[in-house]
C-alpha cells in the first residue's frame, strides 16, 4: 500500500509537469500553425494586479486572477514549479483549493504551510504572469520549558525560567508576577527568558509570560516556581506580658520548604498539649496557648523547626514582670525649664515602685558627652487596669538643651527591663515659651499616676497636690 500510495503521487507530479509543459508547447504550435495571424487578435491582459495577502490562519483566502482578451490561451496556477490549476482543470488534489468566479483562485481554512508566491500565468510564448503573496498570520503560542510549568529551585542558587513562542508575526514575550511585583521590583520586563540570581522565599510565586503578535488574543501560561531552603522563624513578640490566672500566646511565624516540623519548649523541657496548654498551627503561624497562667508558666520558650535542609530556634520570654515603659509624650517641651514626661507600663498585679533616670546630654559635632544621672524614686497609684499611664514633669531644666530619661518599673515578680534611653528638648531663647504657674523647686517634683483617666483628672490631681504643699508651707 505504501508502494502504491507512493507511485501515485510520483505519477501525479509528473502528470503535472507534463500538463504544464504540454499546454506551453501547444499554446506555442497553435500560434505557429494557425491560419489566422495572432497578431491581429487583442493582446490578453490581466485586469487584477498582482498583491501582498495577510490573512490568518484558518480564514479563507481569495486570489484574483482576471483576466481580459484570453481568447484561446490557456490560463494557469502555479505555485512554485507545481501546478495548481490548467484552465478550469483542477491539477491539485487538494479539495481546500478551487476555482471561483473564473479563474479566481480560492484556499479555505488556510495552513501556514500555504505561504508564498502563486503566479497566476497566461501560456502564451511570452508566459506572462501576475504573482501574489500569502502571508499567512499565525496567533500567539507559548511552550515552556520545562513542559509543565513547575520548577524548583535552592536557595541561593539561579534560575532561568523560559517561554519559547510561536507565531506569526514573532510574539513578544511579556514576564510578570501574579499578585506581586518581580524580584527587580519592576511590574513587568520583556523578553523569552528570565533569570533569578541567588534565590530565597521572597521570590518563589507563580511567574506569568504573556505572548502577543497582534493576531488573536494574547496567551499568558503560569510558571510555578518553588524555592527549597531551611527553616527561617520570626517570633511575634520576644516578650510576652500575662499574669497568674490570665492567659497568654506566643507565637512563631515559620517558613520553610519542604514544610518544617515545629515543637515548643520551656527552658529544655519539650511541650505536649495539656489541659492549660494548647498548640494550633495556621498555615504558618504556630500559637502555644496557655490558659490560666501559674507562676510556673513563667520562663524562657523556644519554637524549634526542621525540615531535611536545617533547623532553626527562636526564644521567647513568659513575664509577669511589668512591661517596659513606653514613652507617649512628644519630644520637644512647651517649656525653657521643665519637661512633661509621659509613659504607659503595662502590670497585671499591682506596681510597687517606679524609678526615673534622666540627664543632660551635651552634644558637638565629633561626640555627646552626658551629664550626671538625676535617679528619681517615685511611688505609684494603681488603678483598676493593667495599663499605667504616668507623667511627671521635670523642673530647673537648661533651656535649648538636650536630656534623656530611662524609667523603670517593679512589681512582685521584679524589674522590668530598662528601656532605651528617651531624648527630649528644652524651648531656647527666642522661642515660645510657656511658664507653668507656682512652679516649686526641683527637689519638691511631682508624680501623677493614674490608670485611664483623662487629662483632665490629672490636672485636677495635679492642682490638689499643689495646694496641699502650700498648706503644709
Amino acid at each position: 500500500m505504501i508502494v502504491n500510495k507512493v507511485s501515485w503521487e510520483v505519477a501525479f507530479i509528473l502528470i503535472s509537469q507534463c500538463v504544464h509543459f504540454s499546454i506551453q508547447a501547444a499554446t506555442r504550435l497553435v500560434d505557429a500553425g494557425t491560419d489566422r495571424d495572432p497578431s491581429s487578435n487583442a493582446i490578453p491582459r490581466f485586469l487584477s494586479r498582482g498583491q501582498t495577502y495577510r490573512v490568518v490562519i484558518s480564514d479563507t483566502l481569495v486570489l484574483p486572477c482576471e483576466v481580459e482578451d484570453l481568447g484561446e490561451y490557456v490560463l494557469l496556477w502555479r505555485r512554485g514549479s507545481a501546478v495548481l490549476t490548467a484552465d478550469k482543470i483542477m491539477v491539485i488534489r487538494d479539495p481546500r483549493f478551487q476555482l471561483v468566479d473564473g479563474f479566481n483562485l480560492q484556499i479555505s481554512n488556510v495552513m501556514p504551510q500555504d505561504a508564498g508566491d502563486y503566479v497566476c500565468q497566461i501560456g502564451d510564448g511570452d508566459n506572462r504572469d501576475q504573482i501574489h503573496t500569502v502571508e499567512i498570520l499565525v496567533p500567539p503560542s507559548i511552550r515552556t520549558s520545562p513542559a509543565n510549568g513547575q520548577l524548583t529551585a535552592r536557595k541561593g542558587g539561579t534560575i532561568t525560567l523560559e517561554c519559547k513562542p510561536s507565531g506569526n508575526p514573532v510574539p513578544t514575550i511579556i514576564w510578570t508576577r501574579k499578585d506581586n511585583s518581580l524580584p527587580t521590583g519592576e511590574k513587568s520586563i520583556e523578553g523569552f527568558t528570565i533569570t533569578l540570581d541567588k534565590v530565597d522565599r521572597h521570590q518563589a510565586g507563580v511567574y506569568q509570560c504573556t505572548a502577543s503578535n497582534g493576531v488573536g488574543e494574547p496567551v499568558t501560561v503560569d510558571m510555578q516556581l518553588d524555592v527549597l531552603y531551611p527553616p527561617e522563624i520570626e517570633v511575634e513578640r520576644s516578650w510576652v506580658h500575662s499574669g497568674e490566672g490570665y492567659e497568654a500566646q506566643l507565637v512563631c511565624i515559620v517558613h520553610g520548604e519542604p514544610a518544617p516540623n515545629m515543637i515548643w519548649y520551656q527552658d529544655s523541657f519539650l511541650l505536649d498539649p495539656t489541659e492549660r496548654r494548647t498548640m494550633e498551627t495556621r498555615a504558618n503561624k504556630h500559637t502555644l496557648t496557655i490558659r490560666n497562667v501559674q507562676s510556673s508558666d513563667f520562663g524562657n520558650y523556644s519554637c524549634v523547626a526542621d525540615n531535611s535542609l536545617g533547623r532553626a530556634k527562636k526564644y521567647m520570654e513568659l513575664s509577669g514582670k511589668p512591661s517596659p515603659a513606653e514613652f507617649r509624650s512628644a519630644p520637644f517641651s512647651r517649656a525653657k525649664d521643665s519637661y512633661n514626661l509621659t509613659w504607659l507600663v503595662e502590670s497585671y498585679p499591682p506596681l510597687e515602685e517606679v524609678r526615673l533616670l534622666f540627664r543632660k546630654v551635651m552634644m558637638n559635632d565629633t561626640h555627646q558627652n552626658h551629664g550626671k544621672w538625676h535617679d528619681v524614686m517615685l511611688q505609684p497609684t494603681n488603678g483598676e487596669t493593667f495599663s499605667h499611664l504616668m507623667s511627671y514633669n521635670i523642673r530647673g531644666l537648661e533651656p535649648a538643651s538636650v536630656y534623656e530619661a530611662i524609667v523603670q518599673a517593679k512589681n512582685r515578680y521584679g524589674w522590668n527591663e530598662v528601656t532605651d534611653a528617651y531624648q527630649f528638648y528644652t524651648r531656647g531663647p527666642g522661642q515660645e515659651i510657656y511658664d507653668y504657674p507656682s512652679e516649686p523647686n526641683m527637689e519638691d517634683m511631682e508624680l501623677i499616676a493614674s490608670a485611664n483617666h483623662s487629662l483632665r483628672t490629672q490636672a485636677v490631681t495635679s492642682l490638689i497636690t499643689l495646694l496641699v504643699i502650700l498648706v503644709l508651707l
